[in-house]
């Protein structure tokens, strides 16, 4: 008999989209996956043809505050998204942590509503912050880690959103250390709150758990962190990516170069604000032989005397884009970052925020790709290392092989089947 699964992504396209790709699994195995979701978010979700339950996380706002209101705060960060990540800590992240807190003290009620009506028989969340109504839903709870893998941390890893390079140690101190001086009174708050809902309060820093039942990586293991502590694989499995099924795509014609490589563009749904960012791209791919698909988000008509060699878009169905490209240049977006190897291709990341500058690091440091400033790189900088990636041999040949071994893994069947046993028998027998 199939189950009632609830996913419970955060307000976030790449989360939602990752829940997506496993609900689908879901669903052609014979339960039913059901989503809570931010009302921001409303026909998200319905589009893919599942149920939606929208709980209120943003304290009232009008529908129209709430689609604009993360990209308005991006907007307005934009300035310091040109600071290293530890000089981002007062300026970007301490802020976003306090919108989050904010959120699941606010979704509290709502979402226990929710829960206590569905009566699931597992929750799913992927999210960055304890919602207290999880644990109290009279079912097992899994953890969705979207993000980067060192979410989960660990002391011999670099620390979440610190942008840190494998073997910086003494950058590891630094960053953990100012961290924890600059989220202390947001913590407290979010303590106040915990104890209220009858939750022991986290060690300052924390704002989540590891779920005692399992706790789903997104991340693929050749890439991941060589840990003092290793994880449990009875409580953590890694999902080497979770692709979702968006049908197929087909390459428009281009003006000119339209037997050269393609590259694909985009920095995700908040970044295609940046527009000064994106009209120094095309100026510079103008120069290059190859193509381009750029993501440009909502602001198409910015955009005026585009070259020949660039095709803009509102939106591409990226999953279904990616197979065909030769190259991804991204902000580090952990569902772009896991595309990108999913499918075998080299990728450049111009990280500008969250764990799109951890990500940025790991694939220098692992040799995936490369990382890029994303202010302050040249032309002549741009130019030489898309040529390098395009011609790079021994790269090519490493991503075919992690390409086989993440697409054998079936991320999304693999969690799909995770979920199920759990919600079925209780728990899971690796």
């Amino acid at each position: 008999m199939g189950k009632t699964i609830v996913l419970f992504p955060e307000a976030a396209f790449g989360p939602a989209l990752n829940c997506v790709g496993i609900a689908q699994r879901l669903k052609a195995m014979g339960h039913n996956p059901v989503f809570i979701c931010d009302k921001g978010f409303k026909g998200v979700f319905e589009k893919y043809g599942f149920e939606e339950n929208l709980v209120d996380m943003s304290g009232g706002m009008s529908d129209e505050e709430i689609a604009k209101f993360w990209a308005n705060f991006i907007a307005e960060k934009q300035p310091h998204f040109r600071l290293s990540p530890i000089d981002q800590l007062p300026t970007y992240v301490i802020p976003v942590w306090e919108a989050i807190v904010d959120s699941a003290i606010i979704a509290e009620e709502g979402l226990k509503a929710h829960l206590d009506r569905i009566k699931p028989d597992l929750v799913a969340v992927d999210n960055v912050i304890l919602f207290p109504a999880i644990k109290k839903a009279g079912c097992p709870w899994v953890r969705i880690i979207s993000c980067s893998e060192n979410e989960i941390p660990d002391p011999d890893i670099p620390p979440h959103l610190s942008g840190c390079h494998e073997n910086d140690k003494e950058g590891f101190k630094k960053f953990d250390d100012r961290f924890l001086e600059l989220v202390k009174p947001t913590h407290d708050r979010f303590t106040e709150f915990m104890v209220r809902q009858g939750e022991k309060p986290y060690p300052l820093g924390q704002f989540f758990e590891a779920s005692p039942t399992m706790n789903l990586l997104l991340y693929p293991k050749p890439l991941a962190f060589k840990r003092r502590h290793p994880l449990d694989p009875k409580q953590f499995q890694y999902l080497e990516g979770c692709v979702r099924d968006e049908g197929t795509y087909t390459v428009p014609e281009f003006k000119v170069h339209n037997d050269k490589p393609l590259i694909y563009v985009s920095y995700g749904s908040l970044g295609a604000a940046d527009i000064d960012l994106y009209k120094n791209l095309i100026k510079a791919f103008a120069k290059l032989p190859y193509r381009f698909l750029m993501n440009v988000g909502d602001y198409i008509g910015e955009y005026s005397d585009v070259p020949g060699n660039v095709h803009l878009e509102s939106w591409y169905p990226q999953p279904a884009v990616i197979p065909h490209v030769d190259l991804f240049i991204h902000h580090g977006g952990n569902n772009s970052f896991n595309e990108a190897l999913y499918f075998g291709k080299p990728a450049i990341i111009m990280p500008f925020c969250w764990d799109g500058l951890d990500n940025a690091a790991r694939i220098h440091d692992t040799g995936y790709g490369e990382q890029l400033p994303r202010y302050t790189w040249t032309e002549g900088e741009l130019a030489a290392t898309i040529d390098r990636l395009l011609n790079d041999r021994a790269m090519k040949q490493r991503l075919n092989e992690v390409a086989k071994h993440m697409q054998a893994a079936k991320g999304t069947e693999k969690a799909a089947n995770i979920l199920a046993e759990i919600a079925t028998t209780g728990g899971f027998k690796p």
